[in-house]
């Protein structure tokens, strides 16, 4: 098990629930627009929220920020130690920031004592796109035993300066080297690793791409912390993340709908059905398995473990709960059938 921090509210790692996080794509400077946006990530599900910190005007923005959103507030700073030290003053509940980056030793330390003096973490995130020259051609180039030396030598940077309260992530686009640098990572240390698939692209293969880089660490048992990346707004990132948790059975979000591919002995329109079915569960808050099966021999049996679903057969369909048949209905009316059996749970 890992180490535990706590990012403001949100204990990350250690036994807690793998949390959601996303990044504003708003000028941090521009606090109406940027408190606007988490609060919208925040009611889509966001637990944790980064937001990018170029210059001096956006880390003055922190303070403001903070006091307008109810979740933790990441700062993500590159080379310039001091607008980390303005986002410590200015209320942050973690820095994002690589301390090999920044300078000299006298540089770190007054990071590390920042964040250590106001019990803030500091999140290492190394990369492949970023790594460091002498790395890449000692290992030829962007390989996942790079990405871990890479992040384990920026720990050891902070832990010269007596700080550990640490969260680390070695992300790329490769989902292969992506994961196998995450499994060399959990086996080197006990921090908490945030989890992320970077430059995933537009949603269509970047949820792919995510499902399977950071869905497969989670089956493994391996990620405290997730951020899906993807070209778009960021509350499709959040939609993301939460699908992904619950398809690899680490935290549920309201209902868990199954239904079968169809096939040849399927003798209703089961696709639309299915649809609407989806869109009435969004919202729905209950975590309940509610199946839409399309064939009433085999339906039932097969999605014996839902809580209720539905089978159809020509014209007309089933209504079952936990594999017991309830009775039956013609075609247009399983879906509401359904939903009133689901408001009865």
């Amino acid at each position: 098990m890992s180490k535990q921090i706590q990012v403001g509210s949100v204990a990350v790692g250690g036994g807690a629930p793998v949390s959601i996080q996303s990044m504003c794509n708003t000028p941090t400077r521009d606090v109406e627009a940027t408190v606007g946006q988490i609060l919208r990530l925040e009611e889509a599900g966001c637990e944790i929220i980064r937001v990018a910190v170029p210059d001096v005007e956006a880390a003055r923005a922190v303070g403001e920020i903070r006091r307008h959103i109810h979740i933790p507030l990441v700062c993500d700073i590159h080379f310039d130690y001091k607008l980390a030290l303005m986002c410590a003053e200015q209320g942050a509940d973690k820095i994002r920031i690589n301390p090999g980056n920044i300078g000299s030793r006298d540089r770190v330390r007054a990071v590390a004592d920042a964040c250590k003096e106001r019990g803030i973490p500091i999140r290492i995130g190394v990369n492949g796109g970023s790594l460091e020259k002498e790395l890449l051609a000692k290992h030829g180039g962007v390989t996942a035993q790079a990405l871990v030396e890479s992040a384990l030598g920026h720990v050891r940077l902070l832990n010269d300066c007596n700080f550990d309260n640490i969260c680390i992530s070695v992300k790329c686009s490769n989902v292969p080297v992506n994961m196998r640098a995450y499994q060399l990572l959990r086996a080197q240390t006990d921090y908490p690793l945030h989890l992320g698939v970077t430059e995933a692209g537009t949603p269509t293969m970047g949820i792919l791409k995510s499902a399977m880089g950071i869905g497969g660490l989670l089956c493994l048992g391996i990620g405290d912390t997730v951020r899906v990346s993807l070209t778009a707004d960021p509350v499709e990132e959040v939609r993301a993340a939460k699908q992904i948790l619950s398809a690899a059975g680490v935290r549920r979000f309201g209902p868990n709908l199954v239904s079968c591919p169809t096939c040849g002995r399927t003798q209703y329109d089961m696709i639309p059905i299915a649809r609407e079915v989806e869109r009435r569960l969004e919202s729905c808050d209950k975590n309940i398995t509610v199946a839409v099966m399309g064939c009433v021999v085999n339906g039932p049996g097969e999605a014996a473990a839902a809580d209720v679903g539905i089978a159809g057969g020509k014209g007309e369909g089933l209504v079952f709960r936990r594999g017991e048949i309830l009775y039956k209905v013609p075609e247009e009316k399983l879906v509401d059938a359904l939903m009133e059996e689901i408001e009865k749970l």
